[in-house]
């Protein structure tokens, strides 16, 4: 198998339009995605037309508008390239025209109230900067052209369109920066996004004796395991053969898309695992990144397992998440976030710095609330992933440097790496980086980006980037309207780096993310604190949030309006779904086991004591105390779930309804859930209902 003849194969990319299309289309195509602008119509219709052959040749039927909604997924209605026959024959079309607009019923998916049911129209347009792609399946190669999705009325009703328009506004504002430091021959800044991928591997055969997998992703009852990860002799360790199969074939499909799979690996929970591709432009690390989750799913099922993307499918041990990379780059390659061999004298990379820290620190609840859903409120603050308060990690090298300008106005110096001697002759010395990374930082900088690690395992990472593209625009915009006018350049921008850093240092934080010191800490430091998906949500429509994106044009109040109302929607439907699962499992699976254990266990002591009353059946009677005192504490919170839940769901508003959820549904599947756990361990193995944490998690 070589990799450069299957990567790429299944894509329409720049190579192929080049052998396929007349020199003059091909070059007004990549003048198009590279300045912006409008295709003719006679273009368009050439590149359509080659795009069909090519999808034909590779044994395509249909071509599908593919685009993201507000759901999370991504969605796609297939139409084959026939046309009406004309005089007994057919022919395979797919004009311009088809290309460039398609239509979908803007109703039926989420739209906060930006589309009624009366008012269905919506429209599909073109990505020409993402490029098509074949989809392989049970229906054959389908032709998917990445696009976005809008309303009859304009508003955005997906996640590419926002996040496209970030792009657009960060690239205005850097070049203004890259200009000001005398770059006159960028023409463009590219932000570029790399995201990690955490997945966890379970049977299928197990899974599909799991209602709470199947309905909500995630086990909603469970006792731990004997062995968790308590060893940490899973991470980085020997791959499994059944996974290095799966990881095999998922490697081999996803180089086909064109996705940049390099970093495979066991993760720190039993049957947990790791993906990870090259740095590729936003949007197409997004379409790419939509299309691994799918892609793990679709292989898992051919080897007989299934994916699970949940931020949290197993209590006890480590959550998934997904570490969104982020950098920003020149067309002429500056990256304009690496620090350079002496970033004390770095002048430009110190006004990008301070810039972060400033956009970080104003909108800290902004980029919380964008890791923001039901799952990874199971996983931010446990230990094992970043908390929920926003920081920044810079390591020693430029902490220390931002400390010499807060205090003194200037860095004189700044800390190098050195060399690494491990004391032993046969190995290398090594060249020491400058500066340790931290695990429990939200927002660290590795080096030459940052990388943002809240967010969760089944999110799309486009409101996170859309948001970290427009703090970081206005940040920007605000230090080039002053710089823009400055007298004496290297004078006035050194004292803006300097009045930015004594601002915002308050966001710096180098320690223990998980210590309970730091929350204090962040607390006198007045950093926000949002603890779940419902209390982040509001700063989404603050002014201060609604006036920024509508200045930069990312968003309108009324998009922004519409999205809150998406996610306090979805947060009632999600939870409600698993609170429903957990009444239909107590009362089909648990409830009747145990009563059956107890039943059997009381007529066994009856049993034992008519053949010998002098037996000894204590153990027995203890036995059966414990199981009937947690079963009749399971029955009563089952009833009490049962009356919260319906009390809940009789709300009309759907922010109460989602706050209600937050506050009392919750601690009722909490309270269900601990006594079921508990008889777990009493219950006989052989005859509980459901596959055991130490069934789903090693016997993969």
């Amino acid at each position: 198998m070589e990799i450069t003849k299957i990567f790429g194969s299944n894509v329409f990319n720049a190579t192929v339009m080049k052998e396929r299309l007349p020199k003059k289309v091909f070059e007004e195509v990549i003048h198009v995605m590279v300045h912006g602008g409008q295709l003719s119509m006679e273009v368009a219709d050439v590149v359509a037309n080659e795009m069909k052959d090519w999808a034909v040749e590779h044994g395509a039927t249909h071509y599908t508008h593919w685009f993201q909604p507000l759901t999370g997924t991504t969605a796609e209605k297939h139409d084959s390239f026939i046309t009406a026959p004309r005089r007994g024959k057919t022919l395979l079309q797919l004009s311009g025209k088809q290309l460039i607009m398609g239509e979908s019923d803007a109703s039926s998916f989420p739209s906060g109230g930006l589309r009624a049911t009366h008012y269905a129209r919506g429209y599909t347009a073109w990505d020409i900067t993402s490029p098509a792609f074949l989809k392989e399946g049970s229906t054959g190669p389908v032709l998917c052209i990445p696009t976005s999705f809008v309303s009859y009325t304009g508003e955005a009703l997906d996640q590419k369109t926002p996040l496209l328009r970030s792009m657009q506004a960060l690239n205005t504002q850097a070049l203004r920066i890259v200009r000001l430091f005398g770059n006159l021959e960028a023409t463009k800044v590219n932000v570029a996004v790399g995201p990690e991928q955490e997945y966890f591997l379970v049977d299928r055969e197990k899974y599909l004796k799991r209602r709470d997998l199947i309905y909500t992703g995630r086990t909603l009852f469970g006792a731990p395991a004997p062995k968790g990860q308590e060893l940490d002799d899973q991470y980085f360790g020997s791959i499994r053969e059944r996974i290095g199969a799966y990881m095999k074939d998922l490697n081999v499909e996803l180089w086909k898309l064109g996705i940049t799979s390099t970093t495979q690996h066991n993760e720190v929970a039993p049957s947990q695992h790791e993906m990870a591709p090259i740095y590729e432009t936003a949007n197409i690390a997004v379409d790419h990144n939509q299309l691994t989750m799918e892609t793990m799913k679709r292989v898992a099922y051919n080897h007989g397992m299934v994916c699970l993307l949940h931020e949290k499918p197993y209590a006890g041990v480590n959550g998934s998440g997904k570490h969104n990379n982020w950098s920003l780059s020149t067309d002429n390659g500056v990256n304009l976030v690496d620090p350079g061999d002496s970033p004390n004298d770095n002048l430009q990379f110190l006004l990008v710095l301070a810039c972060m820290m400033k956009a970080i620190d104003d909108h800290a609840d902004l980029l919380r609330a964008s890791a923001a859903n039901a799952g990874n409120d199971h996983r931010l603050g446990a230990n094992e992933a970043p908390p929920a308060i926003i920081s920044i990690f810079l390591g020693s090298q430029l902490e220390d440097v931002v400390n010499q300008i807060v205090d003194h106005g200037a860095a004189a110096t700044c800390l190098h790496g050195g060399k690494l001697d491990t004391g032993v002759d046969t190995l290398p010395v090594l060249n020491k980086d400058a500066t340790d990374r931290n695990r429990t930082s939200p927002f660290a900088f590795t080096g030459n980006k940052f990388e943002f690690r809240m967010v969760g395992s089944s999110d799309s990472v486009a409101m996170p980037n859309t948001i970290l593209n427009t703090i970081v625009a206005e940040a920007f915009c605000e230090a080039a309207d002053v710089l823009e006018n400055a007298e004496d350049f290297e004078s006035d921008c050194k004292s803006l780096i300097a009045k930015l850093m004594k601002e915002h240092v308050r966001i710096i934080f180098n320690g223990n993310g998980y210590s309970e010191k730091w929350v204090k800490e962040a607390e006198k430091r007045g950093l926000p604190n949002l603890k779940s998906m419902v209390s982040a949500i509001p700063c989404l429509t603050s002014e201060k949030s609604v006036n920024m994106f509508e200045k930069f044009s990312v968003f309108s109040r009324t998009e922004l309006e519409a999205r809150s109302e998406v996610l306090y929607e979805t947060y009632a439907k999600v939870v409600n779904i698993e609170a429903q699962t957990m009444l239909h499992m107590a009362s089909k699976h648990y409830i009747p086991t145990v009563i059956s254990y107890t039943t059997e266990l009381a007529a066994s002591i009856s049993t034992v004591q008519d053949a010998c009353p002098e037996a000894d059946v204590s153990t027995q009677k203890e036995l059966l105390m414990s199981a009937s005192s947690l079963l009749a504490q399971a029955r009563s919170a089952q009833l009490h779930l049962q009356t919260v839940s319906a009390k809940v769901n009789a709300m009309q508003n759907v922010e109460e309804m989602a706050n209600a959820i937050h506050d009392e549904v919750v601690p009722a599947m909490k309270a269900l859930r601990a006594p079921i756990d508990a008889l777990e361990l009493i219950v006989d193995k052989s005859i509980w209902p459901v596959p055991t944490y130490g069934d789903l998690m090693f016997e993969v």
